[in-house]
């Protein structure tokens, strides 16, 4: 199966270990490895955040793209805009992936809610990360094996606030340490409740082996401070944590 299209079929068992894998990870050990590749700007905005702080999401972005718009889809008719009202989006998404959304912007209305986390786990998405809001955040709650991280919680319709404008383009997510992550398809995106991190698809493996190899060895560290070794001396053992 092409990770990047369809929905119709089982998840791609490539992208259903590396994401068991990497939920297995914190993102403080793929940070500090993608800070040493010299990727320090991989980090979202340390407001998106789990609505619930046991959430973990793992899985390559199928990228959402919007805007702050008060226009109605009437409004739309003649003018040759190729609306998205229809959600041909939703219907787009396949196993394993993970909505990563952008809203360009517009803070104050729920650019995302219940349904729409239904129907997108309907097409296999695992979860969302969403640059914006989100609406009905209880009933989200009560959705078996979802996931869902966002900047903030509302109660305000997006419709005739905000429009998805494209999908399975690159966005841009604002970050930590930057005004905004590039976030291209097929990207991978591991959050858990310090945060979300991003990391270029051609990286993946890379990050992943290192950072299963890491967790080892704070593994390793951590017992032996359990077992009573001086912090120093577990520190010169192992070089780092």
């Amino acid at each position: 199966m092409n990770s990047l299209t369809g929905s119709g079929s089982a998840i791609d068992p490539r992208i259903a270990e590396t994401a068991a894998r990497f939920r297995d990870i914190y993102t403080a050990a793929i940070y500090d490895i993608l800070e040493e590749m010299g990727y320090s700007n991989q980090c979202l905005d340390l407001e998106i955040k789990p609505i619930d702080p046991t959430m973990r999401i793992a899985g390559p972005a199928f990228t959402i793209a919007g805007h702050p718009d008060p226009v109605t889809d009437a409004e739309y008719v003649g003018q040759g805009f190729q609306g998205l009202s229809d959600f041909e989006y939703i219907r787009a998404m396949y196993p394993g992936c993970v909505v990563a959304i952008s809203a360009g912007g517009e803070d104050k209305a729920g650019h995302w809610g219940e349904l729409m986390s239904t129907a997108a786990k309907a097409s296999g998405a695992v979860g969302a990360v969403m640059d914006g809001g989100c609406r009905d955040g209880r009933l989200v709650l009560d959705i078996d094996d979802w996931s869902l991280f966002t900047r903030y919680l509302s109660p305000i319709e997006g419709r005739l606030r905000y429009r998805v404008h494209s999908y399975q383009q690159p966005i841009g997510m604002r970050g930590a340490l930057t005004s905004q992550v590039r976030v291209e398809p097929g990207d991978w995106i591991v959050g858990d409740m310090d945060g979300v991190i991003a990391i270029p698809r051609d990286m993946v493996d890379k990050v992943l082996t290192e950072a299963e190899r890491r967790k080892e060895t704070e593994t390793a560290a951590r017992n032996d401070i359990r077992n009573g070794d001086d912090i120093k001396v577990v520190l010169d053992r192992y070089g780092a944590f």
